[in-house]
């Protein structure tokens, strides 16, 4: 179905527009870039770094990853996506998010394709032989967004993506050294040092590189240390020798933080996340909480405020003795509904969750997007939108029938409780989602969770015509919502969680910071790590070198 959005992207397909003039009496157009050596050395977390640092120092700084593959995204004000952790660098930076930040965003699907999302819209499915050819259309894209964000910002810390010297994607590659250099961008290199074999990872992929893309890379960061620095000296030093390419400086290991709201936030991989904080009651008899692990599991920064709660035991499920004495089980969002929804019925997952809420003082279970559509009656695809499954049964735990129709809802959306012990508690969150699920007309026992209000038609996004929304079962223990984000607003979870303990007989005490000072504070935890261990001063040189923004080299 074209869109106002869509039709824009077919004329930058072919033309580069010309990005607004720099508001009068302020520098801009710096920039530089932040790739790695592998996947996980630490980009996402560098870039935020820096964008709060620089950001404490009065810049007007902006993020910018140019293609992401994940299936982990947030909304922007105007109903597009974005990669999540371009949306936590975003709120790092203290800006808004942008589509502009992550104009290109893969979100898997199968094991040889994507969904396409561009410039926050999706636009169609992609497999990974003939994303070549597509990845060659969106380079004007992809150096317009970026040439805009520099010519509005001060400062734009750029973003690469898994390894910088993949030289079999070298041809096709949108966001690493190749963008580098057709924007004129320095670049540093981040190396995870924990793994093992950093010399070798730096050394080996600045050799890989083809001279110009060499040229770009102005300095190594090691990452994850733990123990004397002076230790690495020697090494450090011959680095530089046989490279030309000095040491920027050594990030030590974050050791037991919280990573919150990027890519890999969530770590419940241990059977049991120890209980921290709270009352000594609470400690004893914490809420227990499975979350089952979905293969395609989506938007997992729905769980990040659980993370926080002193008074919670969090793991994940795989199986069905995963499930046995939780408190509260809960089923996430998916980018594959139908998929792992066969999943759970093959692990035996799905009858153990029907079986617990069977019995009268079974768990309580919270499904959200997906999951909620997962346990309901029906979820039907005749479209094959999203799989080629015309209809399957759902669970049976909630009286609601999902089909999966274009447009997808894509937007913000704010609205109150409707059955709450203490009256309407007020709601925000952002829904992303092909399903419609619907209460059955026939089950007057069910009632709705959410009230919404109504939003505007956004560029690429059907309006929302708010209302009842979610679904609650008559004895309150099974409820569901399309809403992501539902579990960020602190009263609606303290009220639900104070719900599942005072029912399981265990002890729930709040958090005692609301979550989103939780995630400044996060945020500036980390600026404060960059800022004793890197020279903020040598970086922010650098990024003054880029080219200026009308003189970029270009592909």
């Amino acid at each position: 179905m074209p869109s106002s959005r869509a039709s824009a992207l077919g004329a930058a397909l072919t033309t580069s527009p010309a990005p607004q003039e720099a508001p009068q009496g302020r520098a801009a157009g710096n920039a530089l870039m932040v790739v790695g050596s592998t996947s996980g050395a630490g980009k996402s977390t560098l870039v935020s770094a820096l964008c709060r640092a620089l950001a404490r120092r009065g810049l007007d700084v902006a993020p910018f990853k140019a293609q992401n593959m994940s299936n982990y995204s947030a909304v922007t004000p105007d109903g597009g996506e974005i990669g999540r952790a371009q949306a936590m660098q975003a709120l790092a930076a203290r800006v808004e998010t942008d589509a502009r930040m992550g104009p290109v965003l893969l979100k898997p699907s199968g094991a040889r394709t994507s969904h396409l999302v561009v410039m926050g819209e999706e636009v169609g499915v992609q497999d990974a032989i003939g994303y070549g050819e597509r990845a060659s259309r969106l380079r004007p894209v992809v150096l317009a967004a970026l040439q805009s964000l520099r010519a509005e910002h001060q400062v734009v810390v750029l973003e690469g993506a898994g390894g910088a010297a993949e030289i079999n994607l070298l041809d096709r590659d949108l966001v690493n050294l190749p963008l580098a250099a057709a924007a004129g961008v320095p670049a540093v290199l981040v190396v995870d040092i924990e793994r093992g074999g950093a010399f070798a990872a730096a050394f080996g992929t600045w050799a890989l590189l083809p001279q110009r893309l060499r040229a770009c890379l102005r300095g190594f960061v090691i990452n994850s240390f733990r123990g004397d620095v002076s230790l690495l000296a020697e090494g450090l030093r011959e680095l530089t020798e046989r490279t030309g390419v000095p040491v920027l400086g050594v990030l030590p290991h974050l050791g037991e933080h919280l990573m919150l709201g990027v890519e890999d936030s969530l770590d419940l991989s241990a059977p049991g996340r120890p209980v921290h904080g709270g009352a000594d009651a609470a400690q004893e008899r914490p809420v227990r909480v499975a979350v089952l692990r979905l293969p395609h599991l989506a938007n997992p920064a729905d769980l990040d405020p659980l993370v926080l709660e002193p008074s919670l035991e969090l793991r994940w499920a795989t199986r069905p003795g995963d499930l046995a004495d939780a408190d509260l089980i809960i089923l996430p969002g998916s980018r594959t509904t139908v998929s792992d929804l066969a999943w759970l019925r093959e692990r035996g997952l799905g009858a153990a969750v029907r079986d617990l809420v069977a019995a009268p003082d079974g768990p309580h279970v919270l499904g959200i997007c997906a999951g909620y559509q997962m346990l309901g009656d029906l979820i039907e695809d005749p479209d094959a939108i999203e799989s080629d499954v015309d209809s399957v049964r759902g669970l049976g735990l909630l009286p609601v029938r999902t089909r999966f129709a274009a447009p997808k809802i894509v937007g913000r959306t704010s609205g109150t409780t409707t059955h709450a012990a203490s009256g309407a508690v007020p709601v925000e969150g952002y829904q992303i989602r092909w399903g419609r699920p619907q209460v059955m007309g026939d089950s007057p026992a069910a009632h709705a969770w959410l009230e919404l209000q109504p939003s505007a038609s956004t560029s690429g996004s059907p309006s929302y015509p708010g209302g009842p929304e979610g679904c609650l079962s008559p004895d309150g223990r099974v409820r569901g919502t399309s809403l992501h984000g539902i579990l960020d607003n602190d009263s609606l979870r303290g009220e639900f969680l104070s719900e599942v303990a005072a029912a399981r007989h265990r002890t729930f005490v709040p958090s005692s910071a609301p979550y989103l000072e939780a995630i400044d504070a996060h945020l500036d935890h980390l600026a404060d790590w960059v800022e004793t261990h890197l020279d903020l001063d040598h970086l922010l040189r650098l990024a003054s070198t880029a080219a200026p923004v009308q003189e970029q080299p270009g592909w």
